[in-house]
């Protein structure tokens, strides 16, 4: 423990020795985060296509988003694990390639069951990217711009759901499904030469700083968090799998691509609000964001026939789910102390859970209840999040 109290003392005196804020680093790792948020998101908005394409259902083409899901929270946890005593770069470039390889297969594949491997084998490379990212962005910088860093680099999330999907949706209706996740290969190649020029290494951890996996999950605050996580992502995640067949019922019908673009972009502001108050205001943040997160998903049900109050409550409930992932992780980050690697391993498979739920349990009310039912499910979920939020002030999420 010493010795990595050691090593971050020495890491934050060089990094203050450097007056140059390190962008060009951090948006390596922003463009990584784009490319693992749109593997995994596409298909919500290509989801009609995909399903004609290969003959399958819409419910069994959003499995596509299930089975990533599942490869990343089982990936999560051991992988992240076993490599922490690998350097970092090495590591990331690994994941990397992972998405050059499965993303490529994706595109060309016409075997239904193919893909799903793929798609598989895609969240694994997530589960470990995720599990690694805010721990790369922290040590970049000093203690005072940590904050800062790890905004820049979950820039990535919020600009795949404003850019990539939206446009990946709009071009998937004229040249095809298969080119969108071509491009992304495309896209990849261009990142990891990024990774060579720019990014730096990091040394892994050694084995006397490594606390077991089941320490660190019972530290003060870690628990809570993972719940929030996992009832408002699981809510998020039910309506942004089957936001197609939901609009499908409503005056919006032929604008999923607007749709989309409306969330993506008010998700851009939300992280750039998030990243100017996060260091002072995080209870009160996230509070915010479920209270918006719950009236928004309120109006979506009960104004689907009122184009303006669906794009109101899309707009808000893309600015307050913006800024989550920057939120929880540096909730967790700061519970989990000298194992946030550890702690973010948690959150990534507790996420990639409420991911994988969003596409079983959405598609499950799809079938069922029809897709005008989604938003005001999600009240079930967003409730009793808000509530562990407001009784976790002292460890989790500390006033």
């Amino acid at each position: 423990m010493n010795s990595n109290i050691a090593l971050v003392r020495k890491d934050n005196a060089e990094l203050s020795s450097s007056k140059r804020f390190p962008w060009i680093e951090l948006l390596a790792l922003a463009l990584a985060v784009f490319i693992c948020i749109l593997t995994e998101s596409l298909p919500a908005g290509l989801l009609p296509q995909i399903a004609k394409d290969l003959g399958v259902t819409e419910a069994l083409a959003g499995q596509w988003i299930t089975l990533y899901a599942v490869g990343s929270l089982l990936a999560a946890i051991p992988l992240t694990t076993a490599t922490r005593g690998w350097r970092r770069r090495p590591l990331l470039l690994l994941c990397i390639v992972g998405f050059l390889v499965f993303n490529t297969i994706t595109a060309l594949s016409s075997v239904y069951v193919l893909t799903l491997v793929a798609r598989f084998f895609a969240g694994v490379s997530a589960g470990v990217l995720w599990g690694m990212t805010a721990g790369y962005a922290r040590r970049m910088v000093p203690d005072t711009q940590k904050g800062k860093a790890m905004a820049v680099a979950m820039m990535g999330t919020p600009l795949a759901l404003a850019l990539g999907v939206p446009l990946g949706t709009f071009l998937g209706a004229y040249t095809g499904w298969r080119l969108i996740f071509g491009a992304v290969s495309l896209l990849t190649v261009v990142l990891i030469g990024w990774l060579l020029w720019k990014v730096p290494d990091f040394k892994g951890e050694t084995a006397g700083e490594q606390l077991p996996i089941h320490i660190v999950f019972l530290m003060p605050g870690v628990r809570p968090i993972l719940f929030v996580v996992l009832a408002w992502v699981l809510a998020h995640n039910i309506l942004y799998t089957y936001i197609a067949p939901y609009l499908a019922e409503t005056a919006l019908s032929e604008r999923v691509d607007l749709v989309l673009l409306i969330f993506g972009v008010t998700s851009v502001a939300g992280i750039w609000v998030i990243g100017l108050l996060i260091d002072r205001f995080l209870r009160i943040l996230v509070l915010i964001s479920i209270t918006g997160f719950a009236l928004a998903s309120l109006s979506l049900a009960l104004g689907m026939n009122q184009p303006a109050i669906i794009m109101i409550g899309v707009s808000v409930w893309g600015l307050t789910f913006g800024g989550a992932a920057t939120l929880l992780q540096t909730a967790i980050a700061q519970a989990g102390r000298g194992n946030a690697d550890i702690a973010q391993s948690m959150l990534v498979t507790t996420w990639n859970v409420a991911i994988g739920g969003g596409g079983i349990i959405g598609g499950l009310f799809l079938e069922w209840l029809g897709a005008g039912f989604l938003p005001g499910t999600l009240l079930l979920l967003l409730i009793p999040s808000l509530l562990a939020v407001w009784l976790t002030r002292k460890h989790g999420f500390p006033s």
